[in-house]
Order: structure tokens, then C-alpha cells, then sequence
């Protein structure tokens, strides 16, 4: 690894309500159109379903529910880059639903900043820092910290 690389980082950004979130892309498998979401009884809110991702089934996790955010105003154009993240945390694949994929974005280490005390939505402590990016903010998600180890078993548990 040359130095180059340890001073950049590149995320997947997205929308999620109305703000603009970056993943870092080694934690993102792949970033799916349409998937066909199966429904599961008595599961938490925020699990929408499962999905079969090519003979896996995968967990698909609604942050709008989670977060309590409400989705995002957007064109019928802007509705056809909606889609689901396939993210991988502590080795389960769960798919996260968004409202509209981005595109994947290099920033420099240096450019991220700790998160505001005050953000709508997402609570500061599942954000690793946010980078002002063309003048709007892009808030970075810290993907392993949006569930507890108790909430990772019991989403575990649903896929089996």
C-alpha cells in the first residue's frame, strides 16, 4: 500500500431522507436494483424482510424505520436509483435499503471532521465523521456500529 492510498478513503454515497451518507466501499458487497423482500412475522420494525441474494438469504434492514427518518421527496427519475447496499457486518451480509445510490466518491482522511452534537436522524454515535463535500455535508456511517451485538443475533437468527 503506498502512502497515496492511506491518506484517501472511497465511500459509496447515497441519499437517505434528506441527507447524504457515505459508506466505506471495502465494507459494501454490492449494490443491488431489485430485490424480491419476503416479509417476516413479529420481526423488529426496521426489518423489512429477507431477500434471496442468489442462494443466500439475506436480512434487509430499513434504516428509515430504524432512524425514524422520513424517505426522501424524489422524482420519478430520482426514484429509479433507489435500490438496496449489500453490506458486510461481523461476516453477515444484510442489505440496507436506500433511497437513491449516489456514486462512489474519494475523499482525503484529513477532510473528515467529528460528527455535530446536533444531526437529524441517524444518532452521532453511528457516525465516524462527516466531510463537507461541494458545499453540502456527507455524514459517513460507521456500519458496525449500527447494531448492538443483541440486535446482530437476532437478525442473524432471521436469515437461518
Amino acid at each position: 500500500m503506498t502512502d497515496g492510498q492511506k491518506d484517501t478513503l472511497q465511500l459509496v454515497t447515497f441519499q437517505l431522507g434528506e441527507e447524504k451518507y457515505g459508506i466505506d466501499i471495502m465494507e459494501v458487497k454490492e449494490i443491488q436494483r431489485s430485490l424480491e423482500i419476503r416479509a417476516i412475522p413479529n420481526a423488529p420494525l426496521y426489518i423489512e424482510g429477507i431477500a434471496n441474494l442468489r442462494g443466500t438469504i439475506i436480512p434487509i434492514i430499513n434504516l428509515h424505520q430504524r432512524f425514524h427518518i422520513d424517505p426522501a421527496d424524489l422524482s420519478e427519475e430520482e426514484q429509479l436509483l433507489n435500490g438496496t447496499i449489500i453490506i458486510n457486518i461481523n461476516n453477515m451480509l444484510l442489505g440496507v435499503i436506500i433511497d437513491k445510490i449516489a456514486r462512489v466518491l474519494t475523499i482525503r482522511v484529513k477532510s473528515i471532521q467529528p460528527p455535530p452534537q446536533m444531526i437529524s436522524g441517524i444518532g452521532s454515535e453511528y457516525i465516524q465523521g462527516v466531510v463537507n463535500e461541494e458545499g453540502e455535508y456527507l455524514i459517513i456511517l460507521d456500519i458496525n456500529r449500527l447494531f448492538n451485538p443483541i440486535e446482530l443475533q437476532r437478525i442473524s437468527s432471521i436469515s437461518e
